[in-house]
């Protein structure tokens, strides 16, 4: 499992062989109704037991923006923030062609017929601050451009609370970059 080390992968596995048979058995029976039901949204790549997601689904969120995600996880931490009401396209990765990822591996013509059919009015580009998910962003960018609507990035910069003295250089380059007025 992805995050799991080897000892927390141990302690896991000789819990399970400690579980009475019916609780392993309810374990593995759960396992399989989450891989049966949840499906992928037909307009936006999220996860869902519907053929709609929740957001996709909800009339009080904003249509005109879409938010492009590389995975469903991160709309789960962007809507932790409890700060954006608008829809969110999930590419499933990002531009990486030394592994063969390209455009075509990628949700991005779903995203571009999205953009021409919901008369989007702003994309914000929130892949990840690697070198991956800023190829992706230029990428997109570059395409979304053609489409005549406002492409914005995701900021990056200093996590709060957290002291000018222990930033890494690249991070304290993008926190420089993307000020804002205050």
């Amino acid at each position: 499992m992805p995050g799991v080390g080897p000892k927390s992968a141990e302690r896991m596995a000789f819990h399970i062989l400690r579980l009475p048979h019916s609780e392993a058995k309810a374990l593995a029976y759960s396992i399989l109704k989450v891989k049966e039901s949840i499906k992928f949204c037909k307009v936006c790549g999220n996860l869902s037991e519907e053929d709609l997601c929740g957001i996709c689904d909800n009339p009080q969120r904003d249509k005109h923006i879409i938010c492009v995600v590389e995975q469903p996880t991160d709309i789960i931490s962007i809507e932790k923030s409890g700060v954006f009401r608008g829809l969110y396209h999930v590419l499933g990765g990002s531009l990486s062609p030394l592994d063969g990822v390209g455009p075509e591996n990628l949700r991005v013509k779903e995203l571009l017929a999205r953009v021409r059919t919901r008369k989007a009015e702003e994309v914000i580009v929130a892949t990840d601050s690697d070198s991956e998910g800023e190829t992706t962003a230029l990428y997109l960018a570059r395409l979304l451009k053609k489409e005549k609507i406002k492409v914005t990035r995701i900021a990056y910069g200093l996590p709060m609370g957290s002291n000018l003295e222990y930033a890494d250089q690249p991070t304290l380059a993008k926190a420089l970059k993307g000020r804002t007025p205050i």
